[in-house]
């Protein structure tokens, strides 16, 4: 199911990571008081890994994957393993390591050309929002075009060959454009940004283009002006769908949501592997080999 030359290609980016990270990371917890992470037969490289492969399996929950794939068929690749238990334990350690390798090391870079946009992550059905604890204190009710939800939103951002180049966890209740008026999370962004009609604000586009980010969003039909769209702007913002591809993908292949949610940790644990095991897949939803020269469009109208 899984081959070797991917699990070592995941192994070593990771590894390589731990090696520079983890030492500094321990001296730190030292001076400041804390109390040292008990040893572990088991890698931090190990542990990170072997989260980033669940969501490239095929299983659809971590208990089965581990016991009845890892423990069995992956012996030869993680010699000393742990109890099921005790892994739990692990993947907790293992939340900070993780969150700075995808924000440093997990991530795409960006093209000139990017997508943004937000999906809803469900914690709990919303019959059930009374008797919901896991996140009873942070998690928010909100609404998307499918009606009332409580949880997340996750916006991303990603590039025209299907990466993801920065994402952002909010409450429910954060309206989409919120986090563009962050730096930290355009930082990385220049050329043109496309969203939907949720993203159309003027002073948000002022902030952009200082920054040097072109926002191109589509006009509501009751504005008075009208624009003239660039050829390629306008094919740009027809080929947006391919967010939604994006996150088509990560919900159901990659389950980066689900209602299983005991730790708060883990939960988030669970999306930064998966935003991780994405951005390792080999093929995503592209504009590479979709995109039509500008002249051909011109004959066409």
């Amino acid at each position: 199911m899984l081959s070797l030359n991917k699990i070592t290609i995941i192994f070593c980016s990771i590894d390589d990571f731990c090696k520079d990270f983890v030492p500094n990371w321990e001296n730190q917890m030292i001076s400041n008081g804390k109390k040292r992470i008990r040893k572990s037969s088991l890698s931090l490289s190990e542990i990170i890994t072997i989260q980033v492969l669940f969501h490239i399996s095929g299983y659809r929950n971590f208990k089965t994957f581990y016991l009845e794939y890892v423990c069995k068929f992956l012996t030869k690749e993680f010699p000393n393993l742990v109890s099921y238990n005790r892994m739990v334990e692990l993947k907790s350690s293992s939340f900070i390591p993780m969150m700075i390798y995808l924000k440093t090391k997990g991530l795409a870079d960006c093209t000139g050309i990017s997508f943004v946009d937000s999906t809803p992550l469900r914690v709990c059905d919303k019959r059930r929002i009374g008797q919901h604890k896991t996140f009873k204190e942070i998690a928010q009710r909100g609404q998307c075009s499918l009606g009332w939800f409580f949880g997340f939103k996750l916006h991303i951002i990603t590039n025209d060959c299907g990466g993801i180049i920065d994402f952002m966890l909010t409450p429910a209740n954060v309206h989409d454009s919120n986090p563009l008026k962050m730096k930290g999370f355009i930082n990385k962004l220049y050329g043109k940004l496309f969203g939907d009609k949720g993203y159309l604000s003027k002073e948000l586009f002022q902030s952009l283009f200082a920054n040097g980010i072109h926002l191109v969003t589509k006009l509501r039909k009751n504005m008075k002006t009208k624009l003239v769209t660039p050829i390629q702007d306008a094919f740009h913002l027809r080929k947006r769908a391919i967010i939604e591809t994006i996150f088509d993908q990560l919900k159901n292949i990659f389950q980066v949501e689900h209602s299983r949610n005991r730790s708060q940790i883990n939960y988030f644990n669970n999306i930064f592997s998966a935003l991780i095991a994405y951005n390792f897949a080999e093929k995503k939803p592209s504009l590479k080999n979709n995109f039509v020269d500008t002249k051909q469009l011109i004959l066409f109208q």
